[in-house]
């Protein structure tokens, strides 16, 4: 069975020189694909994020089991409330950072839709960051409302949209091990 050609990614070339995607006639399929499942975890994020701001009151909290409630939350900066205490500049701030991933995310999206893991990561990251930036820019902060603990350890509430940026950052490690195996894997074949 003949080996994968390496990753077409910037930095990245194939034996002959040329990317993969010069090969393959881009099709849009993929990429409209990647981001209805973009679109698909934003409207799951902003639906549960509506739901329990709208039957919680701020700061009550639903024990599901000994080790995790729902709450409510809010959060006016970024992962671990980073910067929660500034003096509202920091909305504009991550808004504007979210925006730019945005446009950065779709570019990779469309120049490597056929990339598999790849995209999977950045449409989890793509959905997640929109999801906390719409946040943002209706409520001024960040609804959370999952909360995880042990006695009296607390992991900060997070939300849908912090687990697909978390599941986002997995795949992206895991994409990087599999085109590094394939390189290592291709260098190495006669």
């Amino acid at each position: 069975m003949p080996e994968p050609a390496p990753s077409s990614r910037p930095g990245n070339k194939s034996p002959q020189g040329d990317s993969s995607t010069a090969r393959h006639p881009f099709r849009p399929g993929r990429f409209v694909g990647w981001l209805l499942l973009a679109l698909a975890i934003i409207a799951t994020d902003q639906v549960t994020k509506v739901w329990f701001d709208t039957a919680l009151h701020y700061g009550e909290r639903w024990r599901v089991f000994p080790f995790f409630d729902f709450t409510l939350l809010y959060n006016t900066g970024a992962a671990f409330s980073f910067l929660a205490d500034g003096q509202g500049w920091q909305r504009w701030f991550f808004t504007a950072i979210a925006f730019i991933a945005a446009v950065v995310i779709t570019r990779l999206l469309w120049k490597h839709p056929k990339e598999s893991v790849f995209c999977a990561a950045l449409t989890c990251i793509l959905g997640g960051a929109v999801g906390n930036a719409m946040d943002r820019l209706l409520y001024g902060h960040v609804v959370d409302f999952l909360l995880f603990y042990w006695q009296d350890w607390y992991f900060p509430a997070f939300n849908v949209a912090d687990i697909a940026i978390t599941i986002g950052a997995i795949l992206l490690l895991l994409d990087e091990i599999l085109r590094w195996r394939r390189q290592r894997r291709h260098a190495t074949t006669p």
